[in-house]
């Protein structure tokens, strides 16, 4: 899945949530039941996510929305395959920028 969100240091909940098509409060369920969420919380509450919590959330949406797993089983497999996993959805991320630049290329032709 490609994530639509600018380059920047940190993004607001809203704009995760946005990007990945979930509602907030998805993303709160998610933060409490996998710890590989992390975001940044400043005193009043507002979080802050890195570009390491998108990687995150982008794995996590992998493996319960396209995959279909359960929170359990996306919790199993990302103990014992989290690097594979996050390795395959950074090469498909890449192959989807070449992609798009290699369209643009030839529409330009």
């Amino acid at each position: 899945m490609k994530v639509n969100l600018p380059e920047k240091r940190y993004y607001s909940i809203g704009e995760v949530a946005k990007a990945f098509g979930v509602n907030t409060s998805l993303l709160r369920y998610w933060e409490k039941e996998f710890r590989e969420i992390q975001p940044q919380k400043k005193s009043s509450g507002i979080r802050k996510f890195s570009q390491s919590d998108i990687e995150n959330v982008q794995l996590i949406y992998h493996l319960l929305k396209e995959k279909g797993l359960t929170i359990e089983g996306a919790k199993t497999h990302l103990k014992t395959t989290r690097t594979k996993e996050k390795s395959k959805i950074n090469l498909l991320n890449k192959l989807e920028k070449i992609k798009a630049e290699l369209v643009a290329l030839r529409d330009n032709l």
